[in-house]
């Protein structure tokens, strides 16, 4: 296992987690609602699932075929680099934004949140490359914890100017996600030249997209775990870019409380992250994903039942430890699932998995809401049905890294 490469790949989470803190979670979703959109009754909450979910869209639509294209063409970095690129410059140019420029916001939230994402598949791909399988589980942790150690201090670096001067906060966010990302692209392995230009093998995945397709299907035990996963990530990803509005609209919290409430479930997330990295290992993902998605389903219920601002940090606390450890143990069980030569078309189609079902998510809360007129809590009890049909089909994988 080469240190350079787990290092630079582990950097890249360190720099790519200040977006989803700040432009998903904590300061943008609320800038966008209360400020960009203004309306009151769940208007804003309904724009903001909208523009959560067609981008989400976009990325499960695109993400299997340009994985797969991307292992044919030889060009995994290229294509990590582009979509990068174009996440920075949607941050930068969110500076434009003001009150009732709703449209502009919303394509521009879709266009970083595309780029963002779509970026992500090729970089977890590397994930087979540069670990043993044995060892799979602690890279994927190490990442993840280091990359809410980057959330946590990117939001440390937007307080001074969250609310009163937001254009600042959009400039600081690329600039943090650009300077730390350069060692992956200047250290991780090499695009590797194959027998393919990537025109080619774009017309090569057009035309034989339907026999990628069924080359996953016949995979039964990686079918299955994308089936479970489709449902439990839905539920988590929505909890993310839900939260800080849940913050303010039922717990009344303030701007500057609730990046306080981010960087406690950051730090709550980086434990949660190392301290399953070795049991996920030892123990093999699924036992891992057991426990925390019993976990999820506490978090669920709580969240409908609590009324205290002070019982809510606990239960974000709660919510941080299953955040880490969730997405570092499903990205390791994904990479012991996978077949060699096909790391990114097959984590195409976990993306695909994920923000297909981010579709459904955003949408079920932000309709579950105006429903209730306004009252968010009832849309947690229709999130947590989604941790528990996906921890129930979760029981029909076998995981081949399991202990004996």
């Amino acid at each position: 296992m080469n240190k350079k490469h787990v290092g630079a790949w582990a950097l890249f989470d360190f720099a790519n987690s200040v977006y989803p803190a700040v432009m998903t979670t904590a300061v943008f979703p609320v800038f966008f609602i209360t400020v960009v959109v203004g309306d009151e009754g769940g208007v804003g909450e309904l724009w903001w699932g909208r523009a959560v979910s067609l981008s989400a869209l976009i990325v499960a639509v695109s993400s299997p075929l340009l994985g797969a294209v991307a292992d044919r063409g030889g060009a995994r970095k290229k294509f990590m680099l582009a979509y990068t690129s174009i996440c920075l410059a949607a941050v930068a140019m969110m500076s434009t934004l003001d009150q009732g420029m709703v449209l502009q916001g919303f394509l521009l939230f879709v266009v970083a949140n595309v780029g963002f994402e779509s970026a992500l598949v090729f970089y977890n791909a590397y994930l087979p490359d540069i670990a043993p399988p044995e060892r799979q589980g602690w890279v994927s942790g190490l990442g993840f914890g280091v990359g809410y150690l980057g959330s946590a201090l990117g939001l440390v670096m937007v307080i001074p100017f969250a609310g009163d001067r937001n254009e600042l906060v959009w400039f600081l966010v690329a600039g943090f996600f650009l300077v730390f990302s350069l060692p992956a692209f200047l250290v991780l392995p090499k695009d590797q030249p194959t027998d393919m230009s990537i025109a080619q093998a774009a017309r090569w995945g057009v035309t034989s997209f339907r026999s990628i397709v069924k080359e996953v299907w016949d995979l039964k035990e990686l079918r299955n775990f994308l089936f479970a996963f489709f449902f439990y990530i839905d539920g988590v990803l929505t909890i993310i870019v839900m939260a800080g509005v849940v913050a303010t609209e039922t717990f009344g919290f303030d701007q500057q409380g609730t990046i306080v409430l981010f960087l406690i479930v950051q730090m709550s997330a980086l434990v949660g992250a190392f301290a399953l990295a070795t049991p996920t290992d030892r123990y093999g993902p699924k036992r891992v994903l057991n426990g925390v998605l019993g976990l999820w389903i506490f978090v669920g219920v709580a969240a409908y039942v609590i009324e205290s601002p002070a019982l809510f940090y606990g239960m974000a606390v709660l919510a941080g430890l299953g955040l880490g450890s969730t997405q570092a143990a499903s990205r390791a069980f994904l990479s012991s699932l996978v077949p060699a030569g096909k790391e990114a078309g097959m984590f195409g189609f976990y993306a695909l998995c994920g923000k297909s079902s981010s579709v459904v998510g955003p949408l079920l809360f932000g309709y579950v809401t105006v429903w209730a007129d306004g009252n968010q809590r009832p849309a947690f009890l229709a999130l947590t049905g989604l941790f528990i049909l996906g921890l129930v089909l979760l029981q029909r994988v076998r995981d081949p890294r399991a202990a004996v």
